[in-house]
């Protein structure tokens, strides 16, 4: 999964892709099976995925792994997901590491689980060197909260004198968000033909494009993968700007 240099990869090629991994409940239910099926062949597709964005030369692979949202589910359910979490860290990290992979982990950690948490802890700590991709995994996380912690740490900062008020700006506040360090991801994709962000990278997505394949994530596999981003490289990013051909009508 080593990635070449970035000036190899296409311009129409995103550096930082983020997934809403939706739909393994749909899925398992269409096939009269367990909700926890659905968990497991969706993690077969997280493999699948970041194999997949590697061999593409993407730079930044986000992962919505688990909403600090997803705690209402049935006891049950979150139980089989904290479980398939232990197992594919456990059984992958040391694949993960071999092919260069760095791991990075956003979210709040105050309420996870000992066990877990120093599962995260250990995968970002034995892949932090590695010069591959980097496989971001949002777990416990929500964007409000992200934003939260982020302001109150900056309060905090000014409060003891470190930081002044005037000083607060777009890139302070991308300082103390989870991705700090990380470019905000260009495009979005949310299997299942959902079309919300559900508290997701609210603030790093202000400029992303959106695609909403139909497909449930168990489906969204390397062919999925690809027009996902064959979607992306037909669009005309502006960033607020205008587009030359735009210009050429105008004048």
């Amino acid at each position: 999964m080593a990635r070449t240099m970035q000036t190899e990869t296409p311009i129409s090629t995103p550096r930082h892709v983020a997934i809403i991994m939706d739909g393994n409940g749909r899925w398992a239910k269409a096939r009269g099976l367990p909700r926890t099926a659905g968990h497991k062949a969706g993690v077969e597709r997280v493999r699948e995925a970041v194999r997949t964005a590697a061999e593409a030369k993407i730079d930044y692979l986000t992962l919505f792994a688990f909403s600090s949202e997803n705690w209402r589910r049935p006891e049950q359910e979150v139980s089989d997901l904290m479980g398939l979490l232990r197992f594919f860290i456990r059984k992958d990290l040391a694949e993960l590491h071999r092919e260069n992979v760095r791991v990075k982990v956003i979210g709040c950690r105050q309420s996870i689980q000992p066990d877990i948490r120093a599962l995260l802890v250990d995968a970002e700590q034995r892949t932090r060197e590695n010069t591959g991709i980097t496989l971001v995994i949002a777990f416990n996380y929500g964007a409000r909260d992200e934003l939260v912690r982020a302001v109150r740490q900056i309060a905090e900062a000014v409060q003891s004198g470190k930081l002044e008020p005037e000083s607060i700006d777009e890139a302070a506040l991308s300082a103390h968000i989870d991705t700090a360090g990380i470019p905000d991801p260009d495009v979005v994709i949310r299997t299942s033909g959902e079309q919300r962000l559900s508290n997701f990278l609210l603030w790093q997505a202000a400029y992303s494009e959106f695609v909403f394949p139909s497909c449930l994530w168990p489906d969204f596999d390397r062919a999925a993968f690809h027009e996902a981003l064959a979607e992306y490289a037909r669009r005309d990013r502006r960033f607020g700007a205008v587009s030359a051909p735009d210009l050429a009508v105008c004048s």
